[in-house]
């Protein structure tokens, strides 16, 4: 009987993806939700170089808020650098 596949690492597979369906330098897009505490929004804003393009859209209830971010980068590891870093905030639900 085969043996099932080894689970890949969430990490590696994110990479592998990134590097299949772009060409670095790209600019890439995150989308990120969270409550709207200004002073958690310039937390993650600050993890971003200040060029990048922002977008904010609050929920109809304004219990929320996404933010776009789109940037140039220079590599799958510049993203998940990113990522990395936002995740660390904690209280931020990325897409």
């Amino acid at each position: 009987m085969d043996q099932p596949a080894p689970q890949q690492d969430p990490v590696e597979r994110l990479r592998a993806r990134l590097n299949e369906v772009h060409d670095w330098p790209s600019v890439y897009m995150y989308k990120m939700v969270l409550e709207p505490d200004e002073d958690k929004i310039a937390a993650l804003l600050a993890i971003f170089p200040p060029e990048a393009e922002v977008l904010r859209r609050y929920s109809g209830s304004g219990r929320f808020v996404s933010i776009t971010l789109k940037q140039m980068v220079m590599s799958a590891e510049e993203v998940l650098d990113r990522y990395d870093r936002v995740h660390r905030l904690g209280g931020v639900m990325m897409l």
